[in-house]
C-alpha cells in the first residue's frame, strides 16, 4: 500500500465522520421539537457506512476506504405525550416528540469527533513521512 492510499483512506474516513457529526448535530437540534401528528414528527437519523475496496494497483494490493451508503431514519417509537392544553396537540390531546436520545447522541458525537481526529492524525503523519522521503531524495 502506498502513502497515497493512506491519504485516500484517511480522507474518506474524515468525510464519513463529518457526515456522522452533521447527522448527530441535526438529531440534537431537533430533539426537543414537538409535532401534532406522528408522520410530521422528526425521526432520529443515522448514517450507514460500508468499507470500500478499491484496486490501488495490481502490484500493490487493495486500498480500503469508507463509503457513506445513506442516512436512515430510526425505527424506534416516537414519544407520545398526552397534553391537551398544548398548542400543538392533536384532536385527541396528544403531542408527538422525536425518538432522539440525547445521551446516545452525545456519546455518538464524541465517538465521531475522536474518529475524525484520528483520521486527521493519520493524514498529518503521512504528510510528515512524505516530507522526510522528499528530503532523502535531496540528500539531506
Amino acid at each position: 500500500m502506498s502513502l497515497f492510499n493512506v491519504m485516500d483512506i484517511a480522507s474518506t474516513g474524515m468525510s464519513a465522520q463529518s457526515v456522522r457529526l452533521n447527522t448527530t448535530a441535526s438529531n440534537v437540534a431537533n430533539a426537543s421539537s414537538v409535532s401534532s401528528s406522528y408522520d410530521a414528527t422528526y425521526k432520529a437519523r443515522h448514517p450507514v457506512f460500508a468499507a470500500a475496496l478499491q484496486n490501488a494497483s495490481q502490484d500493490k494490493g487493495d486500498g480500503v476506504g469508507v463509503n457513506v451508503l445513506g442516512i436512515v431514519e430510526s425505527q424506534k417509537p416516537l414519544q407520545i405525550e398526552y397534553s391537551p392544553g398544548h398548542p400543538m396537540a392533536d384532536e385527541n390531546g396528544y403531542i408527538y416528540k422525536p425518538n432522539v436520545n440525547i445521551v446516545e447522541e452525545m456519546a455518538d458525537m464524541m465517538s465521531a469527533s475522536k474518529a475524525y481526529e484520528t483520521n486527521v492524525q493519520v493524514a498529518d503523519t503521512t504528510k510528515r513521512i512524505f516530507r522526510r522521503v522528499l528530503r532523502l531524495g535531496q540528500g539531506q
